[in-house]
């Protein structure tokens, strides 16, 4: 029986995930390239969370606000935002965008020290290759996700109002009363706990993938196309796996 190569290296990938996490809790840590996927992860994916989280809260407002209006309870349209942020829109579209800015990154960076084989020349040098490279940047993403996720929904919250009180004279006292009406207390907890979970899954499927590129500098390409196509699939599977587990 012929194992589709997705598989197997779907397989890889979650083992090396595995050594990179047992790595991490032993405290098997490169510091230096820690704070240099840190900056990758963060401050360097900033601008691009801004821009999409405000563009998302003025979008998802102006098409739920309208027709609250018109039904004439536009005063819920913060509280609607909220959860409808909080619950799914934030994490995974923080997901989806760290996916395409960062996991490219992974797959590329480590895709290309294999096919070079820099990656054989770190063992030679009798130091482990997922200790070195993958355990900083699973920190860096597990880190990140959340803080991302958080700026993400906080913009987004903030547009949405302005939106609302340009475009649908809505006050804002109004629409932060109704946020604080919806959003129970694990709203917030539990979106960063998807947070967490993308980031995890983001950082091991796209290093898995880079790890186990095999040929020459074309299948790099190749690799980073995979490992976004995997982790999209993966991050939507397990989404909806968390949302059936902390919301229901």
């Amino acid at each position: 029986m012929n194992i589709p190569r997705w598989l197997k290296r779907f397989g890889s990938s979650l083992l090396i995930g595995g050594q990179a996490v047992n790595a991490a809790v032993a405290g098997k840590i490169n510091a230096s390239e820690l704070f240099e996927q840190l900056m990758e992860a963060g401050p360097s994916s900033f601008l691009i969370i801004l821009i999409t989280s405000v563009a998302a809260g003025t979008v998802f407002n102006i098409q739920v606000a309208a027709e609250l209006s018109k039904q004439g309870v536009g005063s819920e349209v913060g509280g609607l935002l909220a959860i409808g942020m909080a619950r799914e829109i934030a994490p995974l579209l923080t997901a989806t965008l760290l996916t395409g800015k960062v996991a490219t990154a992974y797959a590329a960076q480590l895709g290309t020290m294999k096919v070079t084989e820099q990656i054989d020349a770190i063992t030679m040098l009798r130091t482990d290759p997922v200790e070195y490279l993958v355990v900083p940047r699973l920190i860096a993403m597990i880190v990140m996700a959340p803080v991302q996720c958080l700026l993400f929904f906080s913009v987004a919250l903030w547009s949405g109002q302005v939106s609302s009180t340009v475009l649908y004279q809505i006050p804002p006292t109004v629409f932060w009363n109704s946020v604080r009406e919806w959003l129970i207390m694990t709203d917030l907890p539990f979106m960063l706990i998807k947070a967490v979970a993308f980031g995890l899954l983001i950082a091991i499927i796209a290093c898995g993938w880079g790890l186990t590129t095999r040929g020459g500098p074309k299948e790099v390409g190749s690799s980073t196309t995979g490992a976004v196509v995997m982790t999209l699939l993966t991050v939507s599977i397990t989404d909806v796996l968390l949302t059936q587990i902390l919301f229901s």
